[in-house]
């Protein structure tokens, strides 16, 4: 697998290196934002790692650029900060996911596992998981088993869509929340759990053996056990 790591700290950057490389990844390693950007736009990587601070471009700014050039690579974004509104900024750039530093090895590798079995592949227009699709155009959900199909709302489409991008993976509320509307509170976490509602149904409606299961005291996953 092959991975862009775009670090301007360059002990951490060769340490990460080090550990990337022994767990087999193939690192391409940048210092900067505009050499990193250069990068994005002429390698095809399997994950981005970005760091938010860095000269030239900053991490913000090369996801930005990337999703704008159609670059559906997964992100994980590395701040230094730990307050929410960089969490959000760095979602609503297009990063897949986010580690404050400092940061234990073993969370970053378990994130790059969780990104790495991502199934997005959108070529025909859709996002797949078990036996649904979602088709990106006209934001439906359809069993691939019946072909039956429904509409989402945006919420739904969204949980929906993180939910496959990180299959394999538990979602906490938090994660939904900063993730789907952008800012965190306690009404929020009641729609997570609103909305979360809605989705089940149209997955019921749609005759779909994928469930949206609840893991206690944790958050939410997509299985789909009998296909």
């Amino acid at each position: 697998m092959k991975l862009l790591l775009v670090e301007d700290e360059k002990r951490m950057a060769q340490a990460l290196i080090e550990l990337l490389r022994l767990e087999n990844y193939e690192v391409d390693y940048c210092a900067d934002g505009l050499s990193g950007m250069d990068a994005v736009e002429s390698n095809v990587y399997d994950i981005m790692i970005l760091d938010v601070m860095l000269p030239g471009k900053n991490g913000f700014e090369i996801a930005k650029e990337a999703r704008k050039e159609g670059i559906r690579t997964p992100i994980l974004m590395l701040t230094a900060k730990s307050e929410l509104d960089d969490k959000v900024t760095g979602l609503d750039s297009g990063a897949d996911d986010y580690l404050t530093k400092p940061f234990m090895t073993r969370e970053l590798l378990a994130r790059l596992r969780a990104l790495g079995r991502r199934n997005i592949n959108s070529a025909d227009g859709t996002l797949s998981f078990g036996d649904i699709s979602l088709d990106t155009c006209s934001s439906s959900l359809i069993c691939t088993r019946n072909n039956q199909h429904i509409r989402l709302s945006e919420k739904e489409y969204r949980i929906l869509e993180y939910l496959i991008a990180n299959q394999g993976q538990i979602l906490t509320r938090e994660q939904l929340a900063v993730k789907i509307w952008g800012y965190d509170s306690e009404t929020e976490y009641n729609n997570v759990e609103v909305y979360m509602s809605f989705t089940r149904k149209k997955l019921a409606f749609v005759k779909s053996r994928t469930l949206i299961k609840a893991v206690r005291g944790i958050g939410y996953e997509l299985r789909c056990d009998d296909v």
